[in-house]
């Protein structure tokens, strides 16, 4: 795929998983996935990207493999700038706090993440980096009207 066509099958994807309230496209390849919503590193514009689904129950892990491409998918960095993410999980929205994770605790969570979905394994031995790993804590819900969730923007980033 061309970086353009990978940016409208992401912006498909959100665009079929939110219409249908998430029960439609919660699935790719027979493998679960989540939609989440972020701020612009740098417009602070509203963005949502799919990512598959990593979680232990509770929390949720952001992988940004990018298929194992040399460089961080575009949402690394508007995560990174504005760790107050939505997530949608099927028909379920809350809000987290997103925190980049290293050495064992990283570890457990990619583990995780290859269980959940295989493929990411291939993916970091296609690349030079290390694939970065957020883990995604509940976070108290803010005042209405504030936050990554609002707002009409439906800009999408790309998949993981």
């Amino acid at each position: 795929m061309t970086e353009f066509d990978i940016k409208q099958f992401s912006a498909d994807h959100v665009a079929r998983y939110e219409a249908s309230g998430g029960t439609d496209g919660r699935m790719l390849n027979g493998y679960p996935t989540v939609v989440v919503t972020t701020r612009g590193a740098k417009s602070g514009a509203v963005r949502k990207f799919p990512v598959m689904r990593v979680s232990d129950g509770t929390r949720y892990a952001l992988v940004a493999s990018l298929g194992g491409a040399p460089a961080n998918p575009v949402w690394y960095h508007n995560v990174r700038a504005h760790p107050e993410v939505t997530l949608r999980d099927g028909t379920e929205v809350g809000r987290y706090t997103a925190r980049e994770v290293h050495g064992a605790e990283r570890a457990q969570w990619w583990a995780r993440a290859v269980e959940a979905f295989p493929a990411y394994a291939g993916y970091q031995e296609r690349t030079e980096r290390v694939i970065p790993v957020f883990v995604l804590d509940p976070a108290p819900d803010p005042d209405p009207g504030t936050g990554p969730g609002t707002g009409t923007g439906t800009g999408t980033t790309g998949p993981a």
